[in-house]
């Protein structure tokens, strides 16, 4: 039986999509001089990559030199993002759940805790965790064991419930933590997860089961 969940942010609470033109308008900006000289397919990439994954590392993969990567840092380690946000619409069936909420997310600490406060979701959660990779060298894996040790449980009494089948998914596998793969538009039909749903009703359900 589980007592615990833990939750992911960016495309697991909320669609980053739906805020993402608006939220990330100042980094696409800073990064329209490069295109010629990243390429068109790659830049377009980025552009997509960069609503799903901390920039460090898209700005890494996608090849773009070190200039862009320092200015690219210095402007999100300062942005914050104050317009409406909510929540998937389902999201709210979470808060029925009597177990341990947490609430783990990587990227910059001003832009998350902003992401946070406009969500109104902080007070669902016992914690908030948000790994700032531009201050630290800390993995999810690692939250994850810290959390385990620090309130005792075993391994099999977690749920990781994340979009991402190569960050918290993969993280939690590391430390044979169950996962629940949230995958509303079936991005990952073939990825390795414990259980997966398109909808916060399908963690409901399992929730009941469990």
């Amino acid at each position: 039986m589980y007592k615990a969940l833990i939750f992911d942010l960016d495309n697991t609470i909320y669609p980053v999509a739906s805020v993402g033109d608006k939220l990330f308008a100042p980094l696409f900006e800073l990064m329209e001089p490069y295109r010629d000289q990243i390429g068109e397919e790659a830049m377009a990439a980025a552009e997509t990559e960069i609503m799903r994954r901390p920039f460090q590392k898209v700005a890494t993969a996608s090849g773009f030199p070190p200039e862009l990567l320092a200015k690219g840092t210095e402007l999100l380690r300062n942005l914050e993002y104050n317009g409406p946000m909510q929540t998937y619409p389902d999201y709210a069936l979470t808060r029925e759940f009597a177990h341990d909420k947490f609430l783990v997310t990587m990227g910059f600490m001003k832009l998350q805790r902003s992401k946070v406060r406009q969500l109104g979701v902080e007070l669902d959660f016992k914690e908030v965790i948000i790994v700032d990779p531009d201050q630290s060298d800390q993995t999810k894996a690692d939250v994850f064991a810290g959390l385990l040790e620090k309130y005792g449980y075993h391994h099999s009494e977690v749920l990781v419930i994340g979009d991402d089948p190569e960050s918290e998914i993969q993280a939690a596998r590391k430390l044979r933590i169950d996962t629940f793969l949230y995958d509303p538009e079936t991005r990952y039909p073939h990825a390795q997860a414990t259980h997966r749903g398109e909808k916060f009703g399908d963690l409901q359900a399992l929730i009941k089961t469990s």
